[in-house]
């Protein structure tokens, strides 16, 4: 080739460089919203809660479920959405039309907040105050946690939302103990149901009614707190406090509570506490949020004493937005509260160790409840055999924000560290579901002292679950486009995008400045790009130079 064809050539190989760096073709976007080390999160929406759930549990990244209510769909219909508490709060601020009416699913078996969902109609309680009912009930919470759990909080630990309108008091407490959490829900549910169980007796005797007879009440109580056969938890970190004499009950008689009553449109008295609010993988509505059809969403109450320790990553309102989340709670090694299944309703608190307990039922193992993840547990089983010692779990927890399950070791003490039993302190398996390992810490004081925590031990392939998860056929997946708007996919799952179409920072359709107009391409152009694509043979560049040559001829 001359030498002056071969110059040519090579300027109009640059020029084509040079426009390609001017508008080159963007990759797909997937913002890193916290730090630049953090990775790029899921978004994905679902029709289903047992989809979008399963994704959550399978899925080596940081991610949650949460459920929108959208104009259009219909009242009570809702679709979920997978992502991270980060993601979900960028695109929050963003798109309010298409998130306004946003849930957090709190998943079952997870270590949760304690919260109360609070309510009554204005027209039919003219001379109830409010703001006052909630001062009181707040004050009365936290004397039971002194009382039964040597827990000391104030309202200053209490984040107080309101979405009140003149028709309706409405109002969301969540109690951001001082390092201390519930095992879950379900014994939020029962714990709460037993410090007002005063006043429950309060309505049947008004009402000389049974029990189960008494209005929505007690039906909404038993139907949403289902009755649990595992052994208590001792508090994680602390194992010493339930044996530690209890703080002297303080007597409250029957007017204290009277202040928790209030009329229904009916006319019925009720509960102020809405007591079906402990369910299963319950939709507790969101900071910011109002319900599908009403304008009033949750923001700060005025009487609201709760600030949140500055975070130079979070502005205020977003670290507010973190507060809020029931079930965002890391293992830090605090208490695990619980109330067993024996004392649901009783007052007097958890019950004591070396109590009778109930016998086994199908759903337990080892004496305690399954985890949400039955193979874990019964892997974890096998552990604990060395010779002719057969231990078992005491109780787990689950910590849905960091895929974490720990599980505190009955009669089991061999440790790692020491190489040997240990006399008297049992150890903890932690199990990482993101990043499919095991590791063992252990209660002994010289061991926490060091901190220490075993090698990771990689868990059984068999019960390994990728982080590729496959959805049903039927399950179509909604998108959500750069205006906001959220429809339902017309392409398959499999040809959806991983991340469900969230909003991106790409070029429009439409927008083709410094690539022309591909939809206009010449037919014959088309035509023999389809003959290129269909050769199995390599094209030479200067068949791909002589193409491109004819192509800018053919469009001056």
């Amino acid at each position: 080739m001359r030498k002056r064809e071969w110059g040519d050539r090579l300027r109009q190989v640059e020029k084509r460089a040079h426009s390609y760096q001017q508008s080159p073709l963007c990759s797909r976007y997937q913002p890193r919203l916290a730090r630049p080390s953090q990775p790029s999160s899921l978004w994905r929406l679902f029709p289903r809660q047992s989809s979008a759930l399963a994704l959550a549990q399978t899925c080596k990244e940081d991610v949650h479920v949460f459920a929108l209510e959208r104009e259009g769909g219909g009242m009570g219909q809702r679709i979920y959405l997978v992502t991270s508490y980060t993601e979900l709060w960028h695109y929050y601020r963003t798109y309010r039309q298409s998130l306004m009416h946003c849930y957090e699913v709190i998943p079952e078996g997870a270590v949760c907040k304690l919260y109360f969902d609070l309510e009554f109609q204005r027209a039919w309680n003219p001379s109830l105050d409010g703001g006052r009912m909630v001062a009181q009930l707040i004050q009365y919470v936290c004397e039971k946690l002194h009382e039964l759990y040597g827990l000391k909080c104030s309202s200053k630990d209490v984040l107080n939302l309101d979405s009140s309108t003149e028709d309706k008091f409405s109002r969301h407490l969540i109690f951001l103990l001082p390092n201390a959490a519930f095992k879950d829900n379900s014994h939020v549910g029962r714990f709460i149901h037993a410090i007002v169980r005063p006043v429950l007796i309060m309505l049947q005797a008004r009402k000389g009614s049974q029990p189960e007879e008494n209005s929505t009440l007690c039906a909404s109580a038993q139907q949403s707190i289902e009755p649990l056969t595992s052994m208590e938890c001792i508090p994680i970190g602390d194992r010493g406090m339930l044996g530690s004499p209890q703080p002297k009950r303080q007597k409250h008689g029957e007017d204290d509570l009277s202040f928790l009553l209030v009329k229904n449109k009916d006319g019925q008295t009720q509960l102020f506490v809405d007591l079906g609010v402990y369910t299963k993988n319950r939709n507790f509505r969101l900071y910011k949020s109002s319900k599908l059809g009403k304008n009033a969403a949750f923001v700060v109450a005025k009487d609201n004493q709760f600030s949140p320790e500055p975070d130079k990553h979070l502005t205020m309102e977003e670290n507010i937005f973190q507060a809020s989340l029931i079930s965002n709670v890391s293992y830090t090694g605090q208490r695990i509260l619980t109330w067993d299944a024996s004392e649901f309703g009783n007052p007097t608190g958890p019950r004591p160790e070396g109590s009778t307990r109930a016998q086994p039922s199908p759903d337990c193992v080892g004496g305690h409840q399954y985890s949400p993840y039955r193979e874990v547990d019964d892997f974890v089983l096998t552990l604990l055999c060395k010779g002719d010692i057969r231990g078992s779990i005491r109780c787990w927890n689950y910590f849905v924000s960091e895929q974490l399950l720990v599980y505190d070791i009955l009669n089991y003490r061999w440790c790692n560290n020491v190489g040997r039993f240990h006399k008297s302190n049992n150890i903890m398996i932690l199990v990482d579901l993101r990043e499919e390992v095991w590791y063992q810490k252990c209660h002994d004081p010289e061991c926490r002292r060091q901190n220490y925590r075993s090698s990771n031990y990689p868990l059984p392939d068999e019960i390994c679950i990728s982080h590729l998860l496959k959805e049903d056929e039927e399950d179509q997946l909604y998108l959500m486009d750069d205006a906001g708007t959220i429809e339902l996919s017309q392409r398959s799952p499999s040809e959806a995008s991983p991340e469900g179409a969230k909003p991106e920072n790409r070029t429009q359709a439409g927008d083709t400045e410094g690539w022309g107009d591909w939809a206009d391409d010449d037919p014959c152009y088309l035509e023999a790009l389809q003959e290129v694509e269909k050769s199995a043979e390599e094209v030479s560049d200067e068949l791909l130079l002589t193409a491109a040559d004819e192509c800018e001829n053919r469009g001056r």
